[in-house]
C-alpha cells in the first residue's frame, strides 16, 4: 500500500525514462494550485536545463505519455513547464478504502526498525518544573510516540539532574537546619536550594563545606548517600505527577548519578587513546575539525581541581546507554542554545569510539516567549512554575467550555476531566503546530479558543465525528464501500491520503508540526465535507454507507494524529 503521490511519481518517472530523461526528475508533489490540479511535477524545467531544451515542449511530451492512465482524470502542461495531475475518482475511492482498513490509517512503517533512545525532560532534584521544561517535555514525548508509531523500539529517558555541587549544597543546608531526612518534603527542598546557592556565593566557608560534602557524597559516604536518596525520592515522585499531568511519561528515570561510576574508567580510556590533553591544569579533548566555519572549543573533561564536568557526565551517559540498551540512535531534545555543547560531546564520543557519526542528534528548539518577545515570565518577572501554568490554562479551558455551552450535560467529574484535556491540548498544540526550531509567543486567549488552528478545535472536531458515528449506530446505519463522487468527498479523500506523507516528513525531520498541520487540515476538510454532503439524512443507502466509512477513516486518522502529538479527545463535549 502506497500513497497516491508515490504511485503517480512512479508513473511520471517512467514517462521521463521513456523520453530518455533522468527518471529521478519525475518527483511529484502536492499542487501549489489545488483549484487546478491535485499534484504537479516540475521536473521538465530541470530536464530542459540539462538537455538545453524547451521545458514546455518536454512537458507536452510527458503529458502525451501520461494520457489515458487509469489513475488520472486529467493531465496537462501549464506555465513554464509544469505537469498538472488530477487524480481519478476510482483511485481516490480505492485509496480511501485502504486508509479505512489500515491499522495505521494509511501510514507506513519504517523498512528497518531501529533501537532509539530519546533524551528529554531534564528535570532537576529540588527544583520545581517551570515553563523552561515545557518544550522539551512536549516535543520529546511527541518524537518518542512518532518513532514508536513508525515501528522503532524506543525508550524515553528523563535524564534526571541528581548529581554534582547542587547535592552538596542541599546536604549542607539540611544538616545546618537539623531537619529530619524522613520528613523532608519537596517544599523544603524548593526553599533550601535557592537559599543555599545564594549563601555559597556570599559565604566562602559555606561554599567550601558544600564542596566537601559533594566530594564525600560522590566518594560513597553512607549517611550522605541516604540523604541524597531522600532528595531523589521526594523530587522524582513530584516530577512524575507534573509530567503525567501533561501526558508525558518516561521509560527510564536515569540521571547523572548513573553515569558517575563509569567516569574514572572512561577518563583512563580517553588517556590511553591519547585523546586527553593537559591545558592550564585541566584535561581536555580537542574536537575542532579542519574546515570548521567557526571555532569550537575543546571539551573540558577534568577540571583543574580534578573534578568531572558537565560534558564528562554526558559522555559517560553515552557509554552507559551503549552498555544497557545499545541504541542505533540517540536523540537529545534540548534547547537550541545548547547546540555547541552537544556538538562538543558528540565529536568527543566519535573520536573515542563510543558512537559512530550520525548516531547522536541534537533536536534543538526555540523558546516560548511572552508578548515582549522574551522567554515567558510571570507578571512579577519570575519564572512561572509549570504547575501554575497548567492551572492557569485549565481555568481558562473551563471558562471556554462554558462560553461555548459545551460540557453542560457532563457530570462534574467528567467536566473537570474534559477541561484538563482541553487545557493540555491547548498547551501542546500551540507548541507542536510550530516548527520546533522557531520560538513562539504564548497567547492564552488564542490557544484555548475552539475556533482556528488550536488544540481545542481539534478535540471539538474529533468529538463531533464520534457523535455522528454514535447516532449512526443508534439508527442502525452501517459503513460500506467507499465511492468518492462529490468535490468535498474528493478533498477529504486527498487529505486522508496525505497522512503518510506527513508522518514520514515528521519522522525524517524530527518535526511533529507536520502531524499537527495534517490533523488541522483534515479536521477542516471534514468540516467542509460534513456541511456539503449529508450523511445520515441522505436517501441513497450506498451513499450513506460510503460517507460513514469516510467518517470512520477520518476519526481513526484524527485519533492517531492526536496520540502522536500527545493529545486525547474526550468521548463527549
Amino acid at each position: 500500500m502506497s500513497d497516491i503521490r508515490a504511485r503517480l511519481g512512479s508513473a511520471v518517472s517512467a514517462a521521463f525514462e521513456a523520453e530518455g530523461l533522468d527518471p529521478s526528475l519525475g518527483r511529484v508533489s502536492a499542487s501549489d494550485r489545488p483549484d487546478l490540479a491535485d499534484f504537479q511535477c516540475n521536473g521538465a524545467l530541470a530536464a530542459a536545463k540539462a538537455a538545453r531544451g524547451n521545458p514546455r515542449e518536454i512537458a507536452s511530451r510527458l503529458v502525451a505519455r501520461l494520457q489515458g492512465l487509469p489513475e488520472l482524470e486529467a493531465v496537462e502542461s501549464a506555465g513554464p513547464g509544469f505537469v498538472n495531475l488530477k487524480v481519478a475518482l476510482g483511485l481516490l475511492s480505492e485509496r480511501a478504502a485502504e486508509v479505512a482498513a489500515s491499522d495505521l490509517a494509511g501510514a507506513s512503517r519504517v523498512a528497518a526498525p531501529r533501537r532509539v533512545l530519546v533524551d528529554y525532560g531534564g528535570p532537576n532534584v529540588a527544583k520545581p518544573m517551570h515553563v523552561g521544561h515545557l518544550r522539551a517535555a512536549i516535543i520529546g514525548e511527541s518524537i518518542k510516540r512518532l518513532f514508536r508509531f513508525r515501528g522503532d523500539e524506543v525508550l524515553g529517558d528523563a535524564h534526571f539532574g541528581d548529581w554534582g555541587f547542587q547535592m552538596g549544597l542541599l546536604i549542607t543546608a539540611v544538616l545546618d537546619e537539623g531537619l529530619d531526612p524522613a520528613r523532608l518534603t519537596l517544599e523544603d527542598l524548593e526553599r533550601l536550594y535557592p537559599a543555599a546557592a545564594a549563601q555559597a556565593k556570599a559565604d566562602p566557608a559555606f561554599r567550601d563545606r558544600a564542596r566537601k560534602a559533594t566530594a564525600e557524597l560522590q566518594g560513597g559516604r553512607a549517611d550522605y548517600r541516604a540523604l541524597w536518596s531522600r532528595f531523589v525520592e521526594v523530587s522524582r515522585s513530584a516530577l512524575k505527577r507534573e509530567f503525567h499531568a501533561l501526558g508525558v511519561d518516561f521509560d527510564l528515570w536515569k540521571g547523572e548519578s548513573d553515569a558517575d561510576p563509569l567516569i574514572p574508567a572512561m577518563v583512563e580510556d580517553l588517556r590511553a587513546k591519547g585523546l586527553l590533553e593537559h591545558d592550564q591544569g585541566a584535561e581536555i579533548v580537542r574536537v575542532a575539525r579542519e574546515g570548521d566555519k567557526r571555532e569550537l572549543p575543546p571539551l573540558l573533561v577534568v577540571s583543574s581541581e580534578g573534578s568531572a564536568m558537565y560534558g564528562t557526565t554526558d559522555l559517560a551517559t553515552i557509554v552507559d546507554r551503549r552498555k544497557s540498551f545499545d541504541p542505533d540512535l540517540i536523540l537529545y531534545v534540548v534547547d537550541q542554545r545548547q547546540a555547541d555543547h552537544f556538538e562538543q560531546v558528540f565529536r568527543a564520543a566519535a573520536l573515542a569510539g563510543y558512537a559512530r557519526e550520525g548516531e547522536l542528534e541534537h533536536i534543538g528548539f526555540g523558546t516560548m516567549n511572552g508578548a515582549d518577545g522574551k522567554p515567558f515570565k510571570t507578571r512579577e518577572g519570575g519564572v512561572l512554575k509549570l504547575h501554575d501554568l497548567i492551572a492557569m490554562v485549565t481555568d481558562k479551558a473551563r471558562a471556554r467550555l462554558r462560553e461555548a455551552d459545551l460540557g453542560a450535560e457532563l457530570s462534574p467529574e467528567a467536566f473537570e476531566a474534559t477541561a484538563h484535556k482541553v487545557a493540555v491540548a491547548a498547551l501542546k498544540f500551540a507548541d507542536l503546530s510550530n516548527f520546533r526550531g522557531t520560538s513562539y509567543v504564548f497567547d492564552l486567549d488564542r490557544f484555548t479558543s475552539f475556533e482556528g488552528k488550536t488544540g481545542p478545535y481539534l478535540l471539538y472536531q474529533t468529538v463531533r465525528v464520534k457523535s455522528l458515528l454514535r447516532k449512526a449506530a443508534e439508527q442502525g446505519a452501517e459503513a460500506g464501500p467507499i465511492a468518492v463522487a462529490e468535490p468535498a468527498e474528493r478533498e477529504l479523500a486527498l487529505r486522508l491520503d496525505a497522512f503518510d506523507v506527513a508522518v514520514c516528513e515528521a519522522y525524517d525531520r524530527r518535526a511533529p508540526h507536520a502531524i499537527a498541520e495534517h490533523a488541522y487540515q483534515l479536521a477542516q476538510a471534514f468540516s467542509r465535507f460534513y456541511a456539503a454532503c449529508p450523511i445520515l439524512a441522505v436517501d441513497l443507502p450506498g451513499q450513506r454507507a460510503s460517507r460513514l466509512a469516510l467518517a470512520q477513516a477520518v476519526l481513526k486518522q484524527l485519533e492517531l494524529s492526536l496520540h502522536i502529538l500527545g493529545l486525547e479527545a474526550p468521548e463527549r463535549m
